[in-house]
Parts: structure tokens; C-alpha cells; sequence
């Protein structure tokens, strides 16, 4: 649905893009992250045409993206980190008002928009925009990018600043949404990624330092890594004392398979016989794996 090639872009001296190659499968609901400053809102506003890419090529649903002029937003919704809307209108109002803008009939305006608001939660909703919350404007800013029936769906950062109820209201919207339209999904919080995500990029310095289907960038890239819980302090003390690559939170030792080899680990414990509660092998995480990917 979305291929970036070779992009690179420049804001004076600071080059913000350098080289980045993205591929998002259709109907995926693709986790965009990065820390702040590492390039994805300006990937998304070149996709929508908003900035100019310095060399590289962007295409939606096949077609080539060009600034300014681009017939692909056709194909495009869009819903920016802080949405604005008019103060004045009602929620009906205003997805009539974007159905007009995109050319839609009174007839599928009234349709969309029914189903919309029925989406968002919002369809018993008869206030003024002005006396919304966020979490009301950020679903109402999905109805509205949702109302030409886009084939790709773009979010900044929609569940920032959004309290865990607000968050998962919006998450739900976003993987019911992903039965007709194909999700990219720009975040700084892992967790909500390994929520509702199929498929994911880490953005390092302008480049896709690791992307791909979740569970295969897991099993490609994951380090192997161990815990042992214990009760016992003598325990602790002991393995810290023989293994100090070791690390101790609240009662867990932790450690990675290239550092400590776990069978000298559970060799130790048995001649010993120090007291164990668990040792296990952990699955990675995303939040692992993105830090491992911000240390290279």
C-alpha cells in the first residue's frame, strides 16, 4: 500500500531523512516508531505531499506521490497529532463539511457519517466541537480521516496525552478500522504497538533500522535472554558474585545469553543448590528491541 525508496530530506544543515526505505503491507496495521525528532512526522507529510523530498520516491497504492499536486491523497486519510477543528460545529456538522470537501453526495455523507460516528462512539453526540475532549476530538479526527473510505489510514501519534481509558478507545477504533483500510500508526509507546500492530519500523537517523512482520523482527533480532526468580538473598549474592554480568531488580536476576552462557548459569545453581523459584527464557520485546537498536 505505501513504498518509500531512497528518501532523503533536509531541513539546512540538519538532514532528517537519510536514505529511508519503507514497505507497508495492505490491510496491516503498521507501527511507525521512533524517538521524538527521528524523522516520522516528516516521513508522513511527504507521503501526503505537504513537504518536498530532497531526492527518493514515495508511492501510495501504486501511484507516485508528488508535492503539491498529489492525486494520491485521494487514497489517503489523515489524522494529525493535534487535530484542529471548527469550535462551532457539531460532530455531524463537521464530517459534512469534510464529506463536501472530498466531493461526496448529501446522500453517502449521511451514510458515511452515520457509520462513522457509530465507529468512533460519538453518534449520540450532539455538543459543540469546543466542548469535546481529547479523547472526543481524537476520535472524531479518525471519523473525519476515515470519511472518504481511505485506503491508507495515517495517525501521528493519536494516543498521546491520552489517559489509558482515552488510549484504548482509540486503539479499538484503529484495529476495527483495519477490515477496510490499511493503518500506519506513529508512536513513541511500545506498548500499544505490541497491542494492535502486525507490522513495524524502528526510525534511527533518518533510516528503517530494523522492519517487518512483528513476530518475524522478534525471532530475526531478539537476543536471547534469561530470568531467574528467587526468594533467597543468599541466592542473589551468590549468582551476582560468580556471574556479575548479572542484573538484580526486586527480586529478579536477569541476564543475556552473549554475556552469561545459561548453562554454566544452571550449572552453578545445581552444584551449589541455591534455591530458585523460576528460571525461564524471555520472550523479546519491542521495547528490548529498540533499545538495542538506539544503542548501535
Amino acid at each position: 500500500m505505501l513504498r518509500i525508496t531512497d528518501l532523503y530530506k533536509s531541513f539546512g544543515n540538519v538532514r532528517v531523512l537519510d536514505g529511508l526505505d519503507l514497505h507497508v503491507p495492505e490491510h496491516s496495521i503498521f507501527g511507525f516508531i521512533g524517538k521524538n525528532g527521528s524523522g516520522k512526522t516528516t516521513t508522513m507529510k511527504t507521503v501526503l505531499g505537504l513537504l518536498k523530498a530532497d531526492s527518493g520516491t514515495v508511492e501510495v497504492a501504486g501511484e507516485k506521490v508528488v508535492y503539491g499536486n498529489s492525486p494520491t491523497n485521494r487514497h489517503v486519510g489523515y489524522l494529525p497529532d493535534v487535530p484542529e477543528f471548527y469550535s462551532f460545529m457539531t460532530a455531524p456538522e463537521y464530517l459534512r463539511f469534510c464529506g463536501e470537501i472530498t466531493g461526496m453526495t448529501n446522500t453517502d455523507i449521511k451514510k458515511r457519517s452515520g457509520e462513522l460516528l457509530e465507529l468512533v462512539g460519538l453518534s449520540g453526540e450532539r455538543h459543540r466541537i469546543g466542548g469535546f475532549s481529547r479523547g472526543m476530538k481524537q476520535r472524531l479526527g479518525i471519523a473525519q480521516a476515515l470519511i472518504n473510505s481511505p485506503r491508507l489510514l495515517i495517525c501521528d501519534e493519536p494516543t498521546s496525552a491520552l489517559d489509558p481509558v482515552g488510549r484504548k478507545e482509540i486503539l479499538d477504533i484503529l484495529t476495527s478500522a483495519r477490515e477496510k483500510t490499511t493503518v500506519i500508526f506513529s508512536t513513541h509507546i511500545l506498548s500499544d504497538v505490541e497491542r494492535i500492530c502486525t507490522d513495524v519500523a524502528f526510525l534511527k537517523d533518518g533510516k528503517a533500522e530494523l522492519q517487518g512482520n512483528i513476530s518475524d523482527v522478534k525471532s530475526r533480532y531478539g537476543i536471547d535472554e534469561y530470568s531467574i526468580e528467587t526468594d533467597c538473598g543468599d541466592t542473589v549474592r551468590a549468582l551476582l558474585e560468580r556471574f556479575p554480568a548479572m542484573t538484580h531488580i526486586r527480586g529478579k536476576l536477569s541476564f543475556r545469553e552473549s554475556d552469561v552462557c545459561v548453562f554454566d548459569v544452571l550449572a552453578y545453581i545445581s552444584e551449589k543448590r541455591l534455591p530458585t523459584a523460576k528460571i525461564e527464557r524471555c520472550e523479546p520485546t519491542l521495547e528490548s528491541l529498540f533499545m538495542e537498536a538506539e544503542s548501535k
